[in-house]
């Protein structure tokens, strides 16, 4: 069964991608709880992040803390938060927030509703601040 995650990595449904590997995709939430909220997904579709084989659990932690230190740029606050949920999407994939206290990754909150410009300079901007973090 194709997933919507599946969908964005074949390129049938467009994204505000901020960072690809041959393995991992990482794109903009569209029902952000925060500016620079991205989830980071395998490419290869696996419902649970834990029956991912060991070498490529591994490698989508090292690409989600590159991309990580992205959104910190970007986006100046104490954490960026991480969360695994797996319940709304059957395709693994990190929840990258960035928090400035611990209700900021409260999922009941009202999520924001940015324009698609509003998207795409956030985008723009992490996708730069990564290309700072591993080019420096």
């Amino acid at each position: 069964m194709s997933t919507i995650f599946s969908k964005i990595v074949s390129g049938e449904i467009p994204a505000y991608k901020v960072a690809e590997s041959i393995d991992y995709l990482a794109f903009l939430d569209i029902s952000p709880l925060a500016k620079g909220h991205v989830l980071v997904i395998p490419k290869k579709e696996t419902d649970y992040i834990f029956d991912i084989n060991d070498d490529e659990y591994m490698g989508m932690w090292v690409f989600a803390k590159i991309v990580a230190q992205g959104i910190k740029k970007v986006f100046p606050c104490p954490k960026v938060g991480v969360a695994v949920v797996g319940l709304e999407v059957a395709h693994a994939h990190i929840h990258l927030i960035p928090i400035n206290k611990v209700d900021d990754m409260n999922f009941a909150r009202p999520k924001l509703s940015l324009s698609n410009d509003e998207m795409m300079k956030i985008a723009e901007d992490i996708r730069e601040a990564i290309s700072e973090v591993t080019n420096p």
